[in-house]
């Protein structure tokens, strides 16, 4: 890319990141430019986009790849392929969020490197992510996550309905899951990519360990404010003549 070139940027899942991103690009990042969205919901989509400086299309996952350098995914896990393979295969790089589906389609690691593609996962609320990075190049012999949610965070998890576990009604911390990230990404797909990124950072899926507990309070509505925010960094650093981290 010369100097001066923007680089176009397409958003798959159009919910609350989706939207915070796509805001924040069309009030504009220097070297950065929205092209196009992708969102079940069309109508909903576009009125969304009414206040925006530039309205872009919004196009099927399986399309983003054709208007973008960069591909965000930000839709649920179910759907990371969906997207993921067609933009790999256009060379796209694509930012990452449902991490823990990528635990589980890691050949499309090998389409990334096939196609001059790349796969960024970037930090999200797990501060410190950088520092395993680092620490696993000198070697790193265990790695476990405690990680505490409250109920309603929990409910529908495959996990807990395959087992039966009642999370309804509680009064004092309960562990729901201790086992690998790999086990805890398919039982708890919209919950712990956090701690599939830990793993892919340091020791891998099968060797990192992960304890859930349920913590019975009023559920943060500042949770998950991290996240959206880390993809801006991300897209900012791919422009920036100044990179700070790992």
């Amino acid at each position: 890319m010369t100097r001066g070139q923007k680089i176009h940027v397409a958003i798959g899942g159009f919910g609350a990141i989706g939207k915070t991103v796509a805001r924040r690009l069309d009030q504009g990042i220097d070297g950065l430019t929205l092209t196009a969205v992708s969102a079940r919901d069309v109508a909903r989509a576009e009125a969304a986009m009414a206040g925006f400086a530039r309205a872009v299309p919004v196009v099927s996952l399986a399309r983003l790849g054709e208007y973008a350098d960069v591909v965000v995914e930000c839709a649920p896990a179910a759907l990371l392929r969906e997207l993921a393979e067609p933009a790999l295969g256009h060379g796209c790089t694509i930012i990452v969020m449902s991490c823990g589906a990528l635990l589980d389609n890691l050949d499309l690691v090998d389409l990334a490197h096939r196609s001059s593609g790349r796969i960024l996962v970037p930090t999200g609320a797990l501060l410190g992510l950088d520092a395993v990075v680092g620490a696993a190049e000198g070697g790193i012999t265990s790695v476990t996550m405690i990680t505490q949610k409250p109920p309603r965070g929990l409910l529908g998890a495959p996990y807990l309905e395959a087992n039966g576990i009642d999370i309804a009604g509680l009064t004092r911390p309960k562990r729901v899951f201790s086992g690998t990230a790999r086990e805890a990404a398919r039982g708890f797909p919209a919950n712990v990519n956090v701690a599939a990124a830990l793993a892919l950072a340091g020791i891998g899926p099968d060797r990192t360990t992960v304890e859930i507990w349920n913590v019975p309070s009023a559920e943060n509505p500042r949770t998950g404010r991290l996240t959206p925010l880390s993809v801006i960094a991300a897209l900012k650093k791919l422009v920036s003549p100044l990179a700070i981290g790992t």
